[in-house]
């Protein structure tokens, strides 16, 4: 029988780095896990008024739950994630622009003149029900229902040699990716790093467009279920996502274009090593069949992904098909719970 370990952190269990904290709770491979997450602010920013420079504390922003050592996970190995289910816990939801945070403002590292964006908080209706979130202008009386599309936007494990890294930092151990992608149904691949794996989670959204532009999406706490299972002996260089039709590789750097490079060279290489391809004719099929969904642009890293459909590839099995088993586990733990 599937061991099942839930975890409710208290506010001051909530961690702030992937890397230097001791695991939470330890669990067996395969186990299903069913975890809460704070939202990005903590939970402090709860309307309009608001401000999160006036009620969080830097550099208390972007909590994760966890880290969750896994037996058996060690380096060169690669620990699967596979979402079950990804729900908001709450039935509002926030955003907010920074006067110098986000794509289209001046930041510290792009220092300017002109004047910083104002600080504001919008606050979403959260409808799981119906599966919209309402969002309203905050400067007219403009109102629009968005589907609800809940993903996270931070998760990984430990980097390696004793590092520690902020939970806002995206890089090769996962951490804030901020992509629309890792949502439910989606399998995850993070290259373990130190034994135990120390898997953590967190920055859930209700929605995000791509790029998270604004440097938030629809920020949310969580009720989110995870399978994490082991894979031996298989080295994972940098995250890698996928679902029933698709495969991607994650890239993390500055500048954005060493981001797309690296997304693009680690699906060119795993498409030619998992189907037997020449890395030229890889890299040729690639170039015409792949996609490039945008990550976070706001982070100290950005973050790109490169995507490619399972059929253009033969419908190929990665991992020794770990995916499609963890799909089946996870539907039967739904329709039994």
């Amino acid at each position: 029988m599937t061991d099942v370990v839930s975890y409710r952190p208290a506010p001051e269990e909530l961690s702030y780095t992937f890397g230097g904290r001791e695991p939470v709770r330890r669990v067996k491979p395969g186990t299903i896990v069913e975890l809460y997450t704070e939202d990005c602010f903590g939970g402090r920013v709860r309307d309009v008024g608001d401000l999160p420079s006036v009620v969080c504390e830097f550099p208390y922003l972007n909590p994760v739950t966890g880290p969750i050592h896994v037996e058996g996970a060690e380096p060169g190995d690669t620990l699967a994630v596979h979402f079950v289910e990804i729900v908001p816990a709450r039935d509002w939801a926030v955003s907010s622009t920074f006067p110098h945070f986000g794509a289209l403002t001046g930041t510290h590292t792009t220092a300017t003149l002109h004047p910083p964006l104002d600080e504001l908080v919008w606050r979403y209706d959260v409808d799981v029900a119906v599966g919209v979130v309402r969002y309203h202008a905050r400067r007219s009386d403009f109102t629009v229902e968005l589907p609800l599309d809940p993903m996270h936007g931070t998760a990984g494990v430990a980097p390696a040699a004793f590092e520690s890294r902020m939970t806002i930092v995206p890089d090769a151990h996962g951490g804030n990716l901020d992509t629309p992608e890792l949502r439910a149904g989606v399998t995850a691949y993070f290259g373990v790093n130190v034994p135990g794996a120390l898997f953590a989670l967190g920055d859930g959204h209700c929605r995000q467009g791509d790029g998270e532009v604004c440097g938030t999406g629809v920020e949310s706490a969580m009720n989110t279920v995870v399978i994490l299972d082991v894979i031996k002996g298989a080295a994972t260089p940098t995250p890698r996502f996928e679902t029933d039709a698709a495969l991607m590789s994650a890239g993390s750097a500055r500048p954005l274009e060493d981001a797309y490079r690296m997304s693009q060279h680690d699906l060119v290489t795993w498409t030619a090593n998992l189907i037997g391809l020449d890395l030229l004719d890889a890299y040729q099929l690639i170039s015409q069949a792949g996609e490039a969904p945008v990550g976070n642009v706001c982070d100290p890293n950005y973050t790109m992904l490169a995507k490619v459909a399972k059929t253009h590839l033969q419908n190929p099995s990665a991992y020794d098909g770990i995916h499609a088993t963890l799909r089946t586990r996870a539907q039967e733990y739904l329709a039994t719970r």
